[in-house]
């Protein structure tokens, strides 16, 4: 019987994990199940290899008893414990996982009482109005599996931005010990482009000596693109994407008289280019960034030269919107507060959960009193080169109001208001309950406008233009929330955020000392959105911001 390979394992895994969860039990057993095959999916080595050196738990979330099932799938093609949980659930039950918000004891229900063993049969149930009628699943339900069916077949396959960024790093470490010979390993794709969801994790690699052909290694979870150095540049070209992007530039080189093609820019039997800058170059274009190749403009504004130099991460000199255990975070203010200096910020804003956000422990007045004191202390200690912002995370209530009044609002440094319930509302009492929260004096920042969760559910429906000129006349800057589970405000609006004359402000919603590195995929859907350095609001200096932050407040006083 033939052994079976990396990606049946990692199939093989993840069947073992939604089994698991629909058991029941301890759900994290589970989840560490499902990891590993996401590790195994990506793997850039053969999988026998790492078992003879005895080196499974070298890759991420494997440790030595998902080893041994590792092992035993590798050898057998099954484990035991597969063939016993498989006799309990049909193989179509499992699909129904895929949809977010549907809990293992929901899909075990709509499987048991309504029979339903395939997504298809999910999405006739839903509208045929069966799982509203059914007992302990009722209407909300079969309006969550109605709203969130298109998330599971639009997101299947599609990892979130840091999953990917670990599972590439694995795999070019793997590829770096078991293949010493190559060189500049690069990663491609998707996630070279800052895409919110990474659906193809890819590799270019410099491979020794000269004149061969391009190879791939194709292991169905990961392509790794090999190239000599001379078609290194070309075939990171072609492996970074996206398809529209290269469609164009190949009928711009047609327009010129040449030809594009994967070993670099031809005219006549020649290749006159071969790295990446030199294509666009003879192209007669500026340098585009990866996160730029969407086909969405980007090649008409290179060819006017109109292309911005694009946000960095050095570029950001302080970090707002951040949770202390004072509300939901982990940590102390001070704790968080070194941790940003240590990473060489300049300024911390804190921004704990108000008071209607009773179920993150948000700020009694009396709390709130007590963090400033705490945070004055800690000024003093810190000294003029770092100072703790005092701001607050004020839930925007359903008609549009802040949840403090204006004598607490204005013994703030800043005020991010948010959204966090009623998300049902409809488009345009959304909207308004945006655009008052907007005219009040005292926000500073909207975050997370569009309430979305990556592959969780969609965000709640609003007029994005209508509040984006609100934010733009009120000098309030629009969050792009850099957890990776949101990443919002979505990077297809950032050209309309700039067009309207919007500031933004990068930021990374931490609620420990580890989020604080999150602004990173901030900084990415930045870029991928086109934002300048020069349109961020942390990107001033600590005394920037302070001014900026008094001349607003300055302008509340003359309202006033």
């Amino acid at each position: 019987m033939p052994k079976a390979g990396t990606q049946e394992i990692a199939r093989l895994l993840r069947e073992y994990a939604q089994r698991s969860a629909l058991r029941g039990g301890n759900p994290y057993r589970a989840k560490a199940y499902s990891r590993a095959a996401d590790s195994l999916a990506a793997l850039g080595v053969p999988i026998e290899r790492l078992i003879d050196e005895g080196r499974l738990t070298e890759i991420p979330g494997v440790g030595e008893a998902i080893a041994d099932i590792i092992t035993k799938l590798h050898r057998a093609g099954t484990h035991p414990s597969l063939v016993k949980l498989r006799q309990d659930i049909p193989a179509g039950v499992l699909e129904l996982l895929s949809v977010p918000g549907l809990r293992p004891e929901k899909v075990l229900r709509l499987y048991k009482d309504l029979g339903i063993i395939s997504l298809a049969e999910l999405e006739r149930a839903a509208k045929d109005d069966r799982i509203k009628k059914a007992k302990g699943l009722g209407a909300a339900l079969q309006t969550k599996v109605l709203q969130n069916l298109a998330i599971a077949k639009g997101g299947q396959g599609r990892l979130h931005l840091h999953r990917a960024a670990a599972l590439l790093e694995h795999a070019k470490e793997s590829l770096q010990k078991s293949r010493p010979e190559l060189k500049r390993l690069t990663i491609a794709g998707d996630f070279r482009r800052g895409c919110e969801l990474v659906g193809d994790l890819a590799i270019v690699a410099e491979t020794p000596g000269s004149g061969g052909e391009a190879d791939v290694i194709d292991t169905a979870g990961l392509q790794v693109h090999l190239a000599d150095r001379e078609h290194f540049g070309a075939v990171l070209l072609h492996a970074t994407g996206s398809p529209v992007h290269l469609e164009q530039l190949r009928l711009l080189a047609e327009k010129k008289g040449m030809r594009l093609e994967q070993d670099g820019l031809h005219k006549g039997r020649s290749v006159v280019a071969g790295t990446e800058e030199d294509i666009y170059r003879a192209l007669g274009l500026s340098f585009v960034e990866p996160e730029l190749r969407e086909g969405r403009g980007e090649i008409d504004r290179a060819l006017k030269g109109e292309l911005s130099k694009l946000v960095a991460d050095q570029d950001l000199r302080g970090i707002l919107h951040c949770h202390t255990d004072a509300s939901d975070g982990t940590e102390t203010l001070e704790t968080m507060a070194k941790a940003t200096l240590k990473r060489g910020f300049e300024y911390f804003g804190v921004a704990d959960h108000s008071k209607s956000a009773h179920y993150a422990g948000g700020l009694s007045l009396e709390q709130i009193k007590e963090q400033h004191r705490e945070a004055d202390r800690l000024n003093k200690k810190f000294g003029k080169d770092f100072r703790i912002l005092k701001g607050i995370e004020s839930d925007i209530l359903a008609d549009g109001s802040l949840d403090y009044p204006d004598d607490v609002l204005e013994g703030f440094d800043f005020v991010v208001a948010s959204i966090h319930g009623r998300f049902k509302l409809d488009r345009k009492a959304q909207t308004q309950r945006l655009l008052r929260a907007i005219a009040n004096p005292y926000t500073t920042i909207i975050g997370h406008m569009t309430g979305r969760q990556l592959q969780r559910r969609p965000g709640y429906e609003i007029d994005v233009e209508k509040v984006l000129r609100a934010c733009a006349k009120h000098d309030v800057a629009v969050e792009i929330n850099a957890h990776p589970w949101r990443l919002d405000l979505d990077w297809r609006w950032h050209q309309a955020a700039l067009e309207l004359g919007c500031m933004m402000s990068i930021n990374p919603d931490a609620h420990s000392i580890r989020e604080l590195d999150h602004m990173h995929w901030g900084v990415e859907m930045a870029r991928k959105g086109g934002i300048p350095a020069d349109r961020v609001l942390n990107a001033m200096t600590l005394a920037e911001i302070i001014r900026h932050l008094k001349r607003k407040r300055r302008a509340l006083s003359r309202v006033a």
